[in-house]
């Protein structure tokens, strides 16, 4: 059962993508909530507050996501290969949201909160290195800081595919590759 705040942010998600951003009025947000308009206003501010809220909940659904699919028994290529289908998924079932989400967070003061919403997946990647570092799989001048360089080329890729034109998987599965070869060569992998 969700509760009041959870159904406002996914009836936004479904107004925003349905009217769009602009076009979108809070009453809309509410009526698809089933919620008085004043309870909007317990939990945002305005509608563009929702933004962080909405990617929060998808920053959440790409960590479940990626944990639900690396497999810690596998080799460090193979679990990288894995975060990389993982965030590809994502990032292709949830393209419209993801789109409106940097739309309306690009178009709001709200933007500075993305190293916030951010932060959980930053950390589980940075781990992630470290343990690879520690045990000699990736080179040891690795930069705990290269999580975000990791995340960033790996969703911007996805992106480029999924956002854009999402009718190509073929092209998908060659950017896949391109992103795990590059990322092997950036990290210093030994095999």
């Amino acid at each position: 059962m969700m509760n009041k705040k959870e159904k406002i942010i996914h009836a936004a998600i479904e107004a925003f993508r349905d009217k769009g951003i602009e076009k979108t009025k809070i009453s809309d947000i509410v009526t698809l909530a089933g919620i008085a308009q004043g309870t909007f206003y317990l939990y945002f501010p305005s509608k563009l507050a929702v933004m962080p809220a909405i990617a929060e909940v998808m920053v959440e659904k790409t960590i479940a996501a990626v944990k639900n699919h690396v497999q810690a028994e596998e080799s460090f290529i193979t679990k990288l290969e894995q975060m990389i289908d993982a965030i590809f998924m994502v990032t292709r079932d949830y393209r419209e949201v993801l789109a409106l989400i940097y739309a309306g967070l690009a178009s709001t003061e709200y933007i500075k909160e993305w190293e916030t919403i951010y932060e959980p997946f930053c950390s589980w990647v940075s781990t992630f290195l470290k343990q690879a570092k520690t045990s000699g799989v990736i080179r040891d001048s690795i930069d705990v800081g290269t999580a975000k360089l990791v995340i960033g080329l790996i969703e911007s890729s996805a992106e480029q595919i999924y956002l854009y034109d999402f009718k190509q998987e073929d092209k998908a599965l060659i950017q896949k590759a391109e992103v795990l070869e590059f990322l092997k060569h950036a990290l210093g992998v030994q095999e």
